[in-house]
């Protein structure tokens, strides 16, 4: 991979906290959402990173009505475009936390002069700005692959396949979508009335299970990341303040209060937990980043040298030919089941019409 070149990245909140951590900004880690009615218990939420694939002809395309091309690129968001291949990640969560105010995001220096030198520039040259930021670049190929084998995309066939990640974040009461491949952010209407600003995720959710519809009958792989503040740290403040609460005052017999007691208990384990999910992070990143290119082609050398190559090669092969076999056999039932359940619709709504045979209004 040339350094001009951006590699892809996993839909890992592993990697993504990592991505942040690296860019310099601190009081935040990515969370994945399993469902999207969970999103609502995670407070403070900052932003969701959704990830989505979809085949060339499908990808995002800039005919949105309610595309933000006004005053508001100046004054109120920062937005940039993607302009470089696989960027696309880096660029949401980018893009998310430099329109992030919360007194627990802190950009750090990297973050916060891009946002500073870019600020007045175009969406177009704001992307520009972030794909020649070195510090950025370099995060973001730290999760590259070691491959043996150089593939040549332009011998890929129609259905290819492509990942895409935008952003969703509340601005000024206001719920925008950032899409690095649109001309400028997507405006999904204003908060309902009433609805507390740190509960902005309910509007969020309609919004995205819309967008997860539009793909249903053809993909049904997306991925959900929560961008909220850092639970240890917040953690930790917590038991700090009890525990400077409980040395100033305390009961009369100078112990701890069963409640009490419980609470920190609570929060101890509830630090440890996120201390292992810390150190499990970066086992997992660290894997991601080894080169084990030498051990395998190590191994193939030794299963050659036992003659046990060959027949491990012929067995992969037909497992393979019988997994296509079946993938095959499974899209022509469902294919046949498809017409089969719209051909029963159809004749049902030709007999009710035909029985009723009342006027339409």
């Amino acid at each position: 991979m040339s350094e001009s070149d951006w590699c892809l990245i996993e839909s890992d909140p592993g990697v993504f906290t990592e991505l942040i951590r690296g860019f310099g900004c601190k009081g935040v880690e990515v969370e994945e959402i399993w469902s999207l009615e969970d999103s609502i218990e995670l407070k403070p939420l900052h932003g969701l990173i959704f990830l989505f694939m979809c085949e060339k002809e499908q990808q995002p395309t800039d005919t949105d009505e309610s595309i933000v091309l006004d005053s508001r690129l100046e004054e109120e968001i920062y937005f940039a475009n993607q302009v470089v291949n696989n960027a696309c990640a880096t660029l949401a969560i980018v893009n998310l936390l430099l329109n992030v105010q919360h007194q627990d995001v802190e950009l750090g220096d990297a973050l916060q002069n891009l946002k500073s030198f870019s600020a007045s520039f175009d969406s177009k040259t704001k992307g520009l700005a972030l794909a020649n930021s070195p510090l950025i670049r370099q995060v973001h190929n730290s999760f590259s692959r070691q491959t043996m084998l150089e593939f040549d995309n332009s011998l890929a066939g129609e259905r290819d396949e492509a990942s895409h990640f935008i952003a969703y974040v509340p601005i000024n009461g206001r719920l925008y979508e950032l899409d690095g491949l649109k001309r400028g952010p997507i405006d999904h209407g204003r908060l309902p009335d009433g609805l507390p600003t740190e509960e902005w995720v309910q509007h969020a959710i309609p919004v995205i299970r819309k967008r997860m519809q539009r793909y249903a009958s053809s993909e049904l792989r997306f991925t959900l990341l929560a961008v909220i503040s850092d639970r240890k740290t917040a953690l930790q403040k917590q038991l700090d303040t009890m525990t400077a609460a409980l040395d100033e005052g305390g009961d009369e017999s100078g112990g701890l209060t069963e409640a009490a007691a419980a609470e920190i208990s609570r929060l101890t384990e509830a630090i440890s937990h996120e201390e292992e999910k810390i150190a499990r992070y970066k086992r997992e990143n660290a894997r991601r980043r080894h080169n084990y290119i030498p051990m395998v082609v190590e191994l193939l050398k030794i299963l050659g040298e036992r003659g046990q190559l060959n027949g491990l090669v012929d067995a992969a092969i037909d497992k393979s030919r019988n997994r296509q076999a079946w993938k095959a056999e499974g899209d022509r039932s469902a294919t046949k089941d498809a017409q089969a359940a719209k051909t029963a619709a159809s004749a049902a709504g030709t007999g009710e019409k035909g029985a009723d045979a009342k006027p339409s209004n």
